[in-house]
């Protein structure tokens, strides 16, 4: 046998078919939310996954400020940022965020699951976040998903 009978076939920018899909985030656990979200933004829910390439698809949560968190976390698990000065150390718990900026603790969570590089960086922008249940990728006809469903 001279010749393989297969190629591996890396997908590229030409190849690649990137779908919409739709996540409603009310009543779902942040980071099983956030674990299935980094999935599919990844890639790795199609057989053509290729880890050096962006071929994952769009994805849109919403309701975003509904979101659960299990335990005492709402109440005892802290955000650290630092603002650059002395004594500049900001701590802030999930609930204030989600009187703030609901948008931002599945946005964090998420990135905490893709990689910290160019390639991450541009991923995260495939990801949509949206506190309530409107958003204006209506024209795209992203296909709603229930997380139960995908494995």
């Amino acid at each position: 046998m001279d010749s393989l009978s297969y190629k591996t076939i890396s997908a590229n920018a030409a190849t690649i078919q990137k779908d919409w899909y739709v996540i409603d985030a009310t009543d779902e656990v942040l980071g099983r939310l956030a674990s299935q979200v980094a999935k599919i933004l990844r890639g790795k829910n199609k057989p053509s996954y290729t880890p050096h390439a962006d071929c994952g698809d769009y994805v849109i949560v919403i309701n975003a400020d509904k979101v659960k968190l299990t335990g005492k976390k709402l109440t005892d698990k802290e955000y650290v940022r630092y603002t650059g000065h002395p004594g500049g150390q900001r701590f802030a718990t999930p609930e204030d965020y989600l009187h703030r900026k609901p948008t931002f603790l599945v946005e964090h969570a998420v990135k905490g699951m893709l990689p910290k590089t160019r390639l991450g960086e541009a991923i995260m922008k495939n990801l949509k976040v949206y506190a309530g249940a409107e958003h204006p990728h209506v024209a795209q006809n992203p296909k709603a998903i229930k997380l139960n469903e995908l494995k």
